[in-house]
């Protein structure tokens, strides 16, 4: 059973102007499957393009929870740090691009819910869109890859709410007992790559299910390295302090993980 890395950002322009090393190094660490996450149009495009050009590369298209209201939040005078350059995405433009693509995507991601950034102002309007996105994803069958950012209760009510079952957490920071609760649910979250060293990150790997773990980079950002740029050949790092912390061998482990890939994405890795 390969490896596999269920939210990394390889379109990102410092891991771009690298493609083939980081490519190459993800094969030989043993990696089958590397899903990148679109953020945006212009993003979804470039994973798009990258998915055709390499078979490792599967393509998950998204927006942004951020993006998703971003207009509106500059216009009500809140700053936001932005990576890119230009006018804020117009959410119409956003989905149509969205209903455009979906039938071609493994998954849809990332998408969600974030109040660190958005005003409780704008938090109806951001639920709004996360449902029709939710929807979208829904009536084409496609998992769901979620971002929350200190909205993660509600998040997981509204996701209940619409009836999403195949839904996988990425890089969840609230509490361990809310995540036992999104396993509960059914819903599958992912462990980044600098889990060794973040204790909430460990945690969760020791007392969720071991059914509904899976492994994430979130690449080029949460490197088991400080400083150092993270890529999706640093799942193997993961994947062997899961085997030490469930007490299980490196093959046990790796059967386990692959299980659970396969249970959500109805695919190999």
């Amino acid at each position: 059973m390969a490896l596999f890395d269920v939210h990394a950002h390889l379109t990102d322009r410092r891991l771009a102007a690298d493609e083939a090393g980081v490519l190459a190094r993800a094969a030989a660490a043993g990696v089958g499957t590397i899903i990148s996450n679109g953020l945006n149009p212009e993003d979804n495009a470039a994973v798009a393009a990258l998915a055709a050009r390499s078979p490792l590369v599967k393509p998950a298209f998204g927006l942004y929870p951020v993006d998703a209201v971003l207009p509106e939040l500059l216009a009500s005078g809140h700053s936001y740090p932005r990576d890119t350059e230009g006018e804020a995405p117009d959410f119409d433009v956003c989905y149509a691009d969205l209903e455009r693509r979906i039938e071609g995507a493994f998954a849809m991601g990332e998408v969600g819910l974030d109040h660190y950034w958005v005003p409780e102002a704008l938090w109806a309007l951001q639920e709004e869109r996360f449902r029709r996105l939710v929807r979208l994803a829904l009536a084409a069958d496609k998992p769901l890859i979620v971002h929350t950012r200190k909205a993660e209760a509600r998040a997981l009510e509204v996701l209940l709410e619409e009836g999403a079952q195949r839904v996988v957490w990425h890089c969840f920071s609230a509490k361990v007992k809310l995540g036992e609760r999104i396993a509960a649910a059914g819903h599958w979250l992912s462990i980044p790559a600098n889990a060794h060293k973040a204790e909430n990150f460990r945690l969760l790997l020791e007392k969720l299910p071991r059914d509904k773990v899976l492994l994430e980079t979130d690449c080029p950002y949460l490197g088991p390295e400080k400083g150092a740029l993270n890529e999706p050949a640093n799942v193997a790092g993961t994947a062997a302090l899961a085997a030490q912390l469930w007490g299980a061998s490196p093959e046990a482990a790796l059967a386990q993980l692959g299980a659970n890939f396969e249970g959500l994405f109805r695919a190999a890795p």
